[in-house]
């Protein structure tokens, strides 16, 4: 029986999937301090240690692709006909893969920022997920001298800064 509190139904629907999945991985949720479009955020992370490295490759995939998918699932699953209040933002994190993510996004957030800043240009960020696209974004919206905005069509979707 599932939970009907967020934290916990994305828990056990994680872990229900990798015992599916025949993986002997444990999953611990935490509550994001920071909220996700006004819905609770929460991070379920997969504990690696009961994994081989080949099944932490797997389950992360290549930059991060099957952890997006996984992230896809738990999001759309999980919310569907849900209220609103009892929605949730999820973050499937495996072996640091989120954590050193969002920190090269931060990165090319603040190189994109001095970049525009300098040229008075626009800069085009190519080859991020919808997901890292939202995080730079995030990122980027305390410069209240530029803005941000997505362009194109997936998959070849980019962010485009530029200035206000």
């Amino acid at each position: 029986m599932i939970s009907n509190q967020p934290m916990q139904r994305g828990q056990q629907w994680l872990e229900e999937l990798l015992r599916l999945s025949k993986l002997p991985a444990v999953v611990q949720a935490t509550d994001e301090a920071t909220p996700h479009d006004d819905k609770p955020s929460y991070w379920l992370t997969i504990e690696p240690k009961n994994l081989t490295p080949q099944q932490i490759e797997i389950l992360t995939g290549p930059e991060g692709a099957a952890l997006d998918a996984i992230q896809y699932l738990v999001n759309s699953i999980l919310n569907q006909g849900q209220d609103e209040q009892q929605q949730a933002a999820y973050t499937i994190e495996l072996n640091g893969y989120r954590r050193r993510r969002q920190e090269e996004l931060r990165t090319l957030a603040q190189q994109a920022a001095q970049q525009v800043r300098e040229t008075g240009g626009e800069v085009e960020l190519r080859s991020l997920s919808s997901a890292e696209r939202r995080q730079v974004h995030t990122f980027l919206k305390e410069c209240e001298d530029l803005e941000t905005q997505s362009r194109g069509q997936e998959p070849d979707r980019r962010l485009v800064v530029r200035r206000r």
